[in-house]
């Protein structure tokens, strides 16, 4: 599991260069998850990433899906909304970006003349927030036809349905504000739509509850999140996805222990997934502990199309390179080499 970002093509679309990205990384099998996947047209934060909103979309995933099944492996969608995290020129009709309240997020966005500070959003409407549902859902129907075997919303990183759970982003005095099951309002609705296309045993959800990206903030962040991971629970989804604060440590520094999981996995009774700068050794050892089900990678994930591999023989990783992460050519994305043991066995 890995990000891929900001390679699509002009309309939000996957081409052959995502394909390949994808592909490379599924030459051991295994479970992937894609890069976020913009679910309505004006829902995008980054200029250069992939769409789901609509039907000219669907050919261009396909070629990712049919690369990573012809590698036997699996995929799941991962589908979200930037809300505030966004800027003007990144929408159609040049208006404000959308957040639950008027309080800007206080970060950047990527456009044509680079990152740029967001554009101050607005507070939606209350009659508004069913369109955001139903683009949820139909993100979810147009993943169904391009070959996914499943989809993940996106409620981490500061995103339009973290910024509703949380109340340094959500001030609203309506039925979407105030007490945790206002919050959790629109979480819940668009998962349960993405559900009624998929099944729960093939949807998921990321929170983030720690990350400050994005200036998020709860006054009760144990107690929001724990109501939200037992809403959750009853779904039956087909795993919970929890970004530990170990990701803001520096490269290198004091292991942490996966506080976020080993408190929410009490509420979880299914699978749960753990990410954050996570490597070989630590995944092990706290998979081995009961911590988590499953371990994410991202950056390794990047640098080492092979990282199963390397991770099952314990052979070194390349070293990832920051500055290629965010959009770009081949670059820092397709070109970053295989483990050649031929060729290391004749230096030796």
């Amino acid at each position: 599991m890995f990000p891929a970002l900001l390679r699509a093509e002009a309309g939000g679309v996957p081409a052959a260069l995502m394909a390949e990205y994808y592909e490379q990384r599924a030459s051991e099998g295994g479970f992937l998850i894609t890069e976020s996947a913009v679910v309505l047209v004006d829902g995008n934060g980054y200029l250069g990433s992939p769409g789901l909103y609509d039907g000219s979309q669907i050919a261009g995933w396909r070629l990712v899906t049919d690369a990573i099944h012809a590698r036997g492996g699996k995929v799941f969608a991962q589908i979200y909304h930037a809300g505030r995290q966004s800027h003007q020129d990144l929408r159609p009709n040049r208006d404000q970006p959308v957040g639950p309240s008027e309080v800007p997020p206080g970060t950047m966005a990527q456009t044509s003349d680079g990152w740029v500070t967001a554009t101050p959003n607005r507070a939606l409407q209350a009659e508004e927030i069913p369109a955001i549902v139903e683009g949820f859902r139909a993100a979810a129907q147009r993943a169904l036809a391009a070959g996914f075997g499943g989809v993940e919303l996106h409620g981490a990183n500061g995103y339009l349905l973290g910024q509703f759970l949380q109340d340094g982003s959500n001030r609203r005095t309506d039925s979407y504000g105030g007490l945790f099951e206002n919050r959790a309002r629109l979480l819940l609705d668009a998962t349960r739509a993405v559900i009624s296309v998929w099944g729960s045993d093939r949807v998921a959800v990321r929170l983030s509850p720690s990350s400050t990206f994005g200036e998020m903030a709860d006054s009760d962040p144990h107690g929001l999140f724990r109501y939200v991971a037992q809403q959750l629970n009853t779904l039956d989804l087909a795993y919970l996805h929890l970004i530990e604060p170990r990701w803001l440590a520096e490269e290198g520094s004091e292991e942490q222990s996966p506080v976020i999981t080993q408190e929410l996995r009490k509420h979880s009774s299914g699978v749960v997934i753990a990410a954050a700068s996570f490597d070989g050794r630590s995944a092990k050892a706290i998979v081995e502990a009961g911590d988590a089900d499953m371990i994410a990678f991202g950056r390794h994930f990047v640098a080492n199309p092979d990282l199963p591999k390397r991770l099952r023989r314990n052979l070194p990783l390349n070293r990832y390179d920051r500055s290629t992460f965010y959009g770009g050519s081949e670059v820092g994305y397709t070109d970053y080499p295989f483990y050649d043991e031929e060729t290391v066995q004749c230096e030796a």
